[in-house]
């Protein structure tokens, strides 16, 4: 399977778009609904309304990678948070695995001063 850079910050474009959208409608759709820059170093995931569908778009030092996904028979579990959700890079591909981002949680990262 392809992997992104663990550095990579993953942003979720909420609502359905039309699939045929290709790199340079996806772009202007980063710049216009989400406010960011395409050229940045992130990744940006869109659906289709049915969710059994995703695409990818990441800038890569002189161009545009556009990945998509389909799915037979299931659908991606969209995340239900905030209007520009922000995922790692593991959990965006947690989400391509089919795994419901709602109930999966990590132990918490604990901080210690001193070992006893």
């Amino acid at each position: 399977m392809f992997r992104l850079d663990d550095t990579l910050t993953v942003y979720l474009h909420r609502p359905a778009i039309d699939f045929r959208m290709g790199v340079n409608g996806l772009a202007i759709l980063v710049e216009q609904a989400l406010g960011m820059n395409p050229f940045a170093a992130a990744v940006y995931v869109f659906s289709n309304r049915q969710r059994n569908r995703v695409k990818i778009l990441v800038w890569e030092r002189n161009g545009f990678w556009l990945l998509m996904k389909r799915l037979e028979q299931d659908r991606f579990i969209w995340p239900d948070e905030a209007v520009v959700p922000t995922l790692t890079v593991e959990q965006l591909h947690w989400l391509l695995d089919g795994i419901d981002l709602a109930v999966t949680q990590r132990h918490p990262q604990r901080f210690y001063e001193r070992v006893a």
